[in-house]
């Protein structure tokens, strides 16, 4: 599937979680959450399903500005076949310089594939709107005086980055989750919240987490007041991620791409 906006820079969004039908309804599809999120004039994305096998072709890298991984129900430390796949993907772009975003899911398959480590948070599920506080070197990153060193994202995971790759660095963190977001060199940014996500999204994907009792029903209800009583900084996360994927992003104390192997 193809949404043009305009035949200029060229972006892909790895989705990693099959379509909700509350998406599809009410969205319009995770492409278009996406697009209204992060997208911006003179842009064309390119949807590739990759929970599903679909990968962009190898010899189609080059065309692309960027990628970015989306979240899923799915394990990063998993060994199925599409996530060794991603992995390899996401290895082969690195050194290419090509700008690779990754939230939540996205963001801990980034850390494993660039040889840091994830796995099950100590402390269990983290759902609802979290207040995660910004380093200095965030600031380092680019022209960001105006954002506040605190800042509100909505959460949903139960994975975490436990150690991120050798080189790259910790640009926020809570009271919950040690790396709330990291970066690696000037084309890696790996974000655990979801700055894409709407309430209501997150309202409805606690209500199916219920509903197959992946979440205990007092789990779910504590997020769903929460929800009703905060509000995330999607203003500020957006402007940080598409900063980033229109290469508004330093950080010259990082070193260059390397190969892994």
């Amino acid at each position: 599937m193809k949404v043009e906006l305009l035949s200029e820079k060229r972006y892909g969004l790895l989705l990693a979680a099959k379509e909700s039908e509350y998406v599809k309804k009410v969205h319009g599809g995770y492409l278009n959450v996406f697009i209204e999120a992060f997208g911006g004039e003179g842009q064309k994305w390119d949807l590739f399903r990759v929970v599903e096998g679909e990968f962009p072709e190898m010899e189609e890298l080059h065309k692309y500005e960027g990628f970015v991984i989306s979240g899923s129900p799915h394990d990063a430390y998993a060994n199925e076949s599409w996530i060794l796949h991603l992995c390899f993907l996401l290895q082969t772009l690195f050194p290419m310089q090509k700008k690779l975003l990754g939230i939540c899911f996205g963001h801990q398959v980034l850390c494993r594939a660039l040889g840091g480590k994830v796995a099950k948070s100590y402390s269990g599920w983290d759902i609802g709107v979290r207040k995660v506080s910004l380093t200095e070197e965030f600031y380092a990153c680019g022209s960001y005086h105006e954002i506040p060193p605190a800042l509100s994202i909505i959460e949903c995971h139960q994975d975490e980055v436990w150690e991120v790759p050798v080189g790259a660095h910790v640009l926020a963190c809570s009271d919950k989750t040690g790396v709330e977001m990291f970066t690696f060199g000037e084309c890696i940014l790996g974000i655990q919240g979801h700055p894409e996500y709407t309430k209501d999204i997150l309202r409805n994907l606690i209500d199916r987490l219920l509903a197959n009792d992946s979440i205990d029903r007092e789990l779910g209800e504590e997020a769903k007041l929460q929800l009703m009583e905060a509000e995330p900084d999607r203003k500020y996360w957006e402007r940080i991620c598409k900063c980033f994927l229109q290469g508004e992003w330093r950080s010259t104390r990082l070193p260059a791409a390397h190969s892994f192997f």
